[in-house]
């Protein structure tokens, strides 16, 4: 194939074949815990790091993840002790962390606002060998661990208080999930930039939320969505010369729409179901109660 042919494309392909195993993988916990913006908010951090790793000459990408990490690390901890003031205090965080990156960039003597944008809207030619090694490593963390502790982290995102009675670190895990989050921000941010990761998180969990009935089908559809708009993203950026992040998160929203309309006449054929076996189930047994309003049902009982 042609487009396996250069070898930057080679590149852009394997980090987004990453990027969508590792976004919707961690999205799915933060959107259990109502945090559907949180990868939004460390974007906004993570250009720091960025900015950082450019007046540092060193690897922008690890710079970002140490930055992202303590970032995230903070945004906990607001999160857990902050209380009428921890919105303000996020918004300080998010808003500085933006501020901080566009003035390092701008002080380093190597960088520039086209530096600036590959990293907010992602940039196929610029992903180096450097940026592979740095995005394999940090993918394989994130992998291990939302489905290695997936059972642990779905049940503090259901019931923290729940999760504490049972004994679980609630607080380590807390953090576990902040920090990989972080870490994936750094893995999608070459691929699909710092303004849309959080997309990438969070559609592809709500598309799969539309028919599936389980966490773990959840999880699996929304890796698999995930997997099918960034390589199919990155390859259409390819040959029709646009720009991938916007194009995956697009095509993203496109089965969000596909899904949503697949879903309202499953559920009506799922209820139509249910209803015609529990009529079969009250006729094969007459002592159980019928429908409400027929004989022998509950409803006719008068007190």
């Amino acid at each position: 194939m042609e487009i396996l042919d250069a070898a930057f494309m080679q590149r852009a392909l394997l980090a987004a074949l990453l990027v969508g195993i590792t976004a919707p993988a961690i999205g799915i916990y933060l959107v259990q815990r109502h945090q559907a913006l949180m990868g939004d908010g460390i974007g906004h951090v993570a250009l720091t790091g960025v900015g950082l790793g450019f007046l540092l000459h060193t690897s922008p990408v690890w710079v970002a993840a140490t930055v992202c990490v303590v970032g995230a690390v903070v945004m906990e901890l607001i999160r857990s002790y902050g209380k009428a003031r921890g919105d303000i205090a996020l918004a300080m965080l998010f808003y500085g962390g933006m501020a901080g990156g566009v003035m390092l960039i701008n002080l380093s003597d190597n960088g520039s606002n086209a530096n600036l944008v590959t990293y907010l809207f992602g940039s196929l030619t610029t992903v180096s060998q450097q940026d592979i090694v740095a995005i394999c490593i940090l993918a394989a963390f994130v992998i291990l661990a939302t489905l290695g502790l997936r059972r642990q982290l779905f049940a503090i995102c259901q019931d923290e208080e729940f999760a504490r009675v049972t004994g679980l670190p609630v607080r380590l895990l807390n953090l576990l999930v902040a920090v990989t989050a972080a870490l994936t921000v750094t893995v999608a941010m070459r691929v699909v930039g710092l303004l849309l990761v959080s997309a990438l998180m969070v559609i592809p969990v709500a598309a799969s939320q539309q028919i599936a009935r389980s966490f773990a089908s959840t999880l699996a559809l929304s890796v698999g969505i995930g997997v099918l708009v960034t390589l199919s993203g990155t390859t259409t950026s390819y040959y029709v010369d646009v720009p991938p992040g916007a194009t995956i998160v697009l095509m993203a929203i496109g089965v969000f729409i596909a899904l949503t309309a697949i879903a309202a006449p499953l559920a009506g054929s799922r209820a139509r179901k249910k209803a015609l076996d529990e009529e079969r189930c009250t006729l094969t047994d007459p002592g159980a109660p019928g429908p409400p309003g027929a004989p022998g049902s509950t409803d006719d009982v008068r007190v």
